[in-house]
């Protein structure tokens, strides 16, 4: 597991945001737990996905981040029983296998977003607030980021306190690329997140709409949203 080298930049969130942790290894729930403590999230811990499971059902998070390969119970299971209680629970997977048919079983099982072994926490956390934002809006009020500071509620982003001009696809566009700052966002990854999976234009959208909010921002040498060619599109806060 990687510690964050920055200072806190996620959420402010009132008061009740609950998550569960589920994983076998110790040193890493104690890590993940003490953090997203000192971030003001209620954290239950589970050692094995039978206890998660239990726990899900009478703690009821808003978050369960769960391990992959658990005994008693794997993660895919833990999900699969929670998806059939109709459990109102944002998931996010964690594995050391970067296998490609792992991500797929979990994320037909009903899994939100996955993670793959050592991540950096402020990744985590930047996850964990974009499920919460999109499942659990009113649990969290304005976020600020940097020179940015999104209003979800009021659909509207400041920058340097001045409110941009966006157009409805534009504001998600940005937001999403705010909220996952410091990761690079391929142009299928964002056209899924922000269009929809069912979207059947060309990738090329992704450049115009990030041309216009670079024109919005002044970014002329493109210093905020930066381009990796080949690859996709990341913002450093």
């Amino acid at each position: 597991m990687e510690a964050s080298k920055e200072e806190p930049h996620i959420m402010k969130l009132s008061s009740g945001v609950k998550i569960l942790l589920a994983d076998d290894e110790p040193h890493i729930l104690q890590f993940l737990e003490l953090g997203l403590s000192n971030e003001g999230f209620d954290v239950r811990t589970a050692p094995d996905g039978a206890t998660a499971l239990e726990l899900a059902l009478e703690f009821k998070p808003h978050m369960a981040i769960l391990d992959v390969m658990m005994p008693e119970m794997d993660g895919f299971e833990v999900v699969e029983r929670l998806r059939k209680t109709g459990a109102e629970v944002g998931v996010i997977m964690l594995t050391a296998k970067d296998e490609v048919e792992n991500r797929v079983k979990g994320l037909w099982l009903g899994a939100d977003d996955y993670m793959i072994k050592p991540f950096a926490f402020d990744e985590l956390l930047a996850r964990i607030q974009a499920r919460l934002r999109n499942q659990f809006p009113l649990l969290i009020g304005a976020v600020t980021h940097g020179p940015f500071r999104i209003d979800d509620q009021r659909k509207e982003i400041t920058y340097q306190n001045q409110v941009l001009e966006l157009s409805p696809t534009e504001y998600e566009l940005l937001k999403f690329i705010l909220l996952n700052h410091g990761i690079v966002l391929s142009k299928a990854t964002i056209l899924s997140r922000v269009w929809g999976y069912d979207f059947g234009g060309e990738e090329n959208i992704v450049e115009v709409y990030v041309r216009s909010l670079r024109d919005k921002l002044g970014d002329k040498e493109h210093k905020l949203i930066r381009t990796l060619r080949g690859v996709g599109y990341r913002v450093d806060l």
